[in-house]
């Protein structure tokens, strides 16, 4: 299920202080396509799971993860489990970071978000205030790695790609693949390493790893996620992920 930009469900009017807060309850499955804000947004879930898609780059955010959104900064929302989204826009002129920023949120975090988004205009002003100036104290940016997932340009691995993509527990080696389409494995190796900057072999265990992280947000077993995305047993499916995110993949959403 695909919509437009959400700002016309979440209309941005930000009054004397800098921030404005809603709620926003998404189906599983539910993309935003393409669209920016003039103001910075702080993208969040209180329940179930959000990605984010800036250009290469994919985030997966629980309810203890937000992503930063620069004003102007293009992206694509998505929901999955179902998500309750809050709307968290900021005053451009509120400087935090330049770029897209993976914050934590703490339980101190989370009450101040629902703290926020039930004070109205009734409320202090100065109230206000005082919970966005403790809040932005508290945002701190995590110590993770964020994958870049580029697809190949070339139309013949891409076809390799997309395979892969649609099943990532596919075990077929790449000379498997590369015949099925009629190629010789050589050429579709180059192709991935001229348009990917990486092997073959690695992009698949980046694709891999990218497809781990939604299970891991929503709680499947480290064991069950490992055979859901190819691996024959959880320790190299731990190890590999360690080796390219630089965490284990069980402490990577706490």
């Amino acid at each position: 299920m695909s919509q437009n930009g959400h700002s016309a469900v979440l209309p941005i009017e930000l009054g004397p202080t800098a921030m404005v807060l809603g709620e926003l309850a998404l189906a599983d499955g539910v993309r935003f396509a393409d669209h920016e804000h003039p103001t910075h947004q702080i993208a969040w879930a209180s329940a179930g799971v959000l990605t984010v898609r800036i250009g290469e780059r994919q985030w997966i955010l629980p309810p203890t993860r937000a992503l930063w959104i620069p004003a102007g900064c293009a992206h694509q929302t998505a929901s999955l489990r179902g998500a309750a989204m809050r709307g968290i826009y900021i005053d451009a002129a509120t400087t935090k970071w330049a770029e897209p920023t993976l914050v934590s949120v703490t339980p101190l975090v989370h009450h101040l978000f629902d703290h926020l988004t039930r004070l109205s205009g009734r409320d202090s002003i100065a109230a206000r205030l005082r919970a966005e100036a403790v809040l932005f104290d508290l945002l701190i940016p995590t110590d993770v790695t964020t994958l870049r997932l580029r697809w190949p340009e070339d139309a013949r691995a891409r076809v390799v790609a997309d395979t892969v993509a649609r099943q990532p527990a596919d075990q077929r080696t790449l000379a498997q693949l590369a015949a099925e389409i009629g190629i010789g494995e050589r050429t579709i190796a180059r192709s991935f390493r001229t348009d990917t900057g990486i092997t073959f072999g690695r992009w698949r265990t980046h694709l891999r790893i990218a497809a781990a992280l939604p299970l891991l947000a929503d709680g499947m077993a480290v064991a069950r996620v490992a055979g859901r995305v190819g691996y024959s047993t959880p320790s190299a499916f731990v190890a590999a992920f360690s080796r390219e995110i630089g965490v284990p993949p069980g402490s990577y959403f706490r």
